[in-house]
Order: structure tokens, then sequence, then C-alpha cells
């Protein structure tokens, strides 16, 4: 069987056995039938024996039909005909999954962790804290972090990935860090359906592998289109309650604007790197940041540079009233954290 699980393991793809493809569409059943050459009802079932045939009739659907009558295809995959249990999932993400059974395996074993990216306190360079970023751990297993997102998502299973890597930001940095030093998490807003449910296997991470609330930061993603801020409000909310910290990422650019700056008041603001690059001589930028400084100023909320690569960006970021810097400049994401500052 084949399902969609947001929280639990997510079911093996099946090598051999049955292919059923429901439609509710009556216009649509009789071409399945004409492709297949198949007299059988809705759903119709046919039989593979191997991933590579299975793969073929995929590619059939995708290539017979368009993506509005796509959207009306469920498939699953059976043991048997006449099984009961299959849960059948929307005809895109099935084959989304068929395409790439490796990242479902990096997914369902976890085959990640996390590097970290120091961030550094400005005023005398000492590390404050670490972002997490994603990384393979098995080289017969590799990916690039997006593209296992984008995988995800068209998958159906954003939020699984998103749940799992936050899991395991939270195992690192407690095997890692010491008590008092900030963790940044991303997170995808649009993963988390309700903050109360979906976060609950996240708040179970902090108890069980002992980490003190108020040293997890987590942030929304530089790629994340945030349409409703009501449902986003409820996300900080629900962290903030358990004692954790939250962060805005890509402000000055992108979907992070100002407005949303003062309409979240998030405990830290990232300002996006084109920004910071190369600050100091640019005055139309340099003007920007002084704007978002004194706002941060007025609001509370605590500032912190990415993407500085210079050590003049570094200076004039400090001088004109930022907190915190991350970027190359200080350190590359490490399997390890780097403890001290060689600049």
């Amino acid at each position: 069987m084949l399902a969609c699980s947001k929280c639990n393991r997510i079911p093996d793809i099946l090598f051999e056995g049955y292919l059923e493809i429901y439609t509710p569409v009556p216009q649509l059943v009789e071409s399945l039938k004409e492709i297949f050459n198949m007299e059988s009802a809705n759903p119709i079932l046919i039989s593979y024996d191997n991933a590579n045939k299975l793969k073929e009739l995929c590619e059939i659907i995708n290539c017979s039909f368009n993506t509005k009558a796509k959207e009306m295809f469920y498939c699953s995959t059976l043991t048997a005909p006449g099984i009961k249990g299959a849960t059948s999932i929307p005809f895109l993400q099935f084959y989304s999954r068929v395409q790439r059974p490796d990242y479902i395996e990096i997914m369902n074993n976890s085959l990640f962790t996390n590097h970290m990216q120091p961030i550094i306190k400005l005023e005398d360079n000492e590390i404050s804290g670490y972002e997490f970023l994603m990384r393979p751990t098995n080289q017969d297993y590799p990916f690039q972090p997006y593209d296992l997102f984008q995988m995800a998502k068209e998958s159906g299973l954003q939020s699984y990935l998103d749940s799992a890597t936050r899991i395991s930001s939270i195992k690192v940095g407690a095997e890692y860090l010491p008590k008092g030093i900030k963790r940044f998490i991303n997170f995808l807003p649009s993963s988390i359906y309700d903050p109360t449910h979906c976060l609950r296997t996240t708040f179970k991470a902090v108890e069980k592998y002992e980490v003190d609330p108020n040293d997890l930061v987590f942030e929304v993603v530089e790629t994340e289109k945030v349409n409703e801020i009501d449902h986003l409000k409820n996300i900080f909310n629900t962290y903030k309650a358990e004692g954790m910290k939250m962060a805005l990422d890509d402000v000055g650019a992108g979907f992070a604007t100002q407005e949303m700056l003062l309409e979240l008041k998030p405990d830290f603001a990232k300002i996006d790197r084109s920004v910071v690059s190369y600050c100091d001589q640019d005055v139309g930028k340099q003007s920007k940041l002084s704007e978002l400084v004194s706002i941060a100023e007025a609001e509370g909320i605590i500032l912190l540079a990415e993407g500085i690569e210079r050590k003049e960006e570094a200076q004039f970021c400090r001088e004109v009233g930022m907190t915190f810097g991350q970027g190359y400049y200080f350190g590359k994401p490490t399997e390890r954290p780097v403890t001290r500052m060689k600049l």
C-alpha cells in the first residue's frame, strides 16, 4: 500500500502487485479502459511485476491526460485484488513518489543530519548560536535539500519531512551544544496545518533530548510565501507558549516586508543577504539597514545580518546597530560546531 502519512512512517512502495486507479469522472474511466485495453469497472486494476513497470504505467497516465484530468485520478498499490485498507492518494502525488523511491528511502530512514553554521555577536565576535542546515548522511543517497523538499511538497510529504528535519535539528543540537547557545531551526508554515497537533512531535523531542526551550529559535524559511498572516501568528503563539523564540527570515527582500515585521513582531529578524552584500559601499542599502534598525529597536526585535562575506560588511552592520551576524566570513556549515572564531 502507498499512502500519505503526515506523522508516521511512509508506507513502502510495492515493487510487485496491482496498481489501483480510481476517478469519480465517468468519461475518464472510459478513457482509462481504452488506453489500457481493459473491461474492468471503476476502479481499474492493472498488474505489474517490477518497479520499472509501475513507472511505465504512471508515465502512460501522465502523458495521456492534461493536468486538470490528472487531478481527478487517485491511486494506490495492492498486493492482491480486493484487498482492504489500501489508501488512495492523488495521482500527481503518487507519480512523484514512484519517480523518486530514493527520496522516499531518505525520508523514511532519516538519511540526513544537520550541519551548523555559527551566528556571531557582532560586538565581540563571540559565537551566540548556530543555524541548522540539512545535509545527507549516506553517500548512496545524495540529495540537495531544496530538491528533497520540492519532491516532498509535490508528493504530499512536506509536513512529514519538515517535522523530521526539526526533530533532527533538536537532536543534533542537544548532542553538541551547551545550554545558552541559540539553535535556529527552519520551518515551513504551510506544512503546519494545526499548530497544536502538528508541533506535538517537536515539543516531545524538546523534552526527550532535554533542551531548554529558550535556546530554540524557529524561523520561517526564505522560500516560503506567507499568504495567511493569522495562521502564521497562530504558529508563532504556539511556539512562544512553549517558551521558544521566533525569527522572520528574508527581511528586506522577497515576501518578508517591513509591514510583515511590524505585523508579526518576531523575537529575531534576519536581514536578507541581498541587502547586506556590499552594504559598506551602497548608500541605498545603508539607508534601508538604518531604517530596519530603527524599527527593530522600537519593537524590541533583535536583528541578525545574513550572508556576511567580507570584513567591511561585518563592520558596517555592527556600527549601524545590528546585534548578530552570519555568513561565510565567520564560518561555513560544519558537521560539528566551530567553537572559536579565527578572523
